[in-house]
């Protein structure tokens, strides 16, 4: 067991002839010797898992302040790529508008030219059948008039010279 301070402070020699006994006084010493020695490699030993752990920990640190740092680059990143998804979405979005008027506008023409085409269409079948209906009452007039008669009676004489011939 190793000598505490209490038990060096405590520690009495016996007296012999010139003093204290050589012998126990030396034996003590290396004790002593020997558990300081000890002190000192464990001291030793614990000065170096501490600077083993400061290291770790200064590394852990670093590592934090890196992984920190990452995270605010991230999060500064992820912000960035919204904003540029919101304004790419706008742009989309006003593009699309742009598109939808402009194929409602071309629709909207189209159909006003397919509506004119519908009035001249029918204006000129109205012109049509307004000449057609002239052009036959003219001709069912002329049927009706009296040169077809005059024709008539001239055809009918003919027929009746040829069956006499």
């Amino acid at each position: 067991m190793p000598l505490s301070p209490l038990d060096i402070h405590n520690k009495e020699f016996s007296r012999a002839f010139r003093g204290y006994d050589e012998d126990e006084v030396d034996d003590f010493l290396e004790r002593v010797i020997q558990d300081y020695e000890a002190l000192i490699r464990q001291n030793k030993e614990l000065e170096a898992q501490i600077e083993a752990l400061n290291e770790r920990l200064r590394h852990f640190e670093n590592l934090e302040e890196s992984l920190s740092k990452a995270i605010l680059v991230a999060q500064e990143t992820a912000e960035e790529v919204k904003a540029n998804a919101r304004k790419e979405a706008q742009l989309i979005i006003k593009e699309a508008e742009k598109n939808a008027d402009r194929i409602v506008a071309e629709a909207l023409n189209r159909s006003r030219k397919i509506a004119q085409e519908i009035e001249d269409v029918q204006r000129n079948a109205a012109i049509f059948r307004a000449r057609f209906r002239s052009l036959l009452q003219a001709q069912l007039e002329m049927l009706d008039s009296a040169d077809w008669e005059w024709f008539d009676r001239e055809t009918k004489d003919l027929t009746s010279v040829e069956s006499n011939l």
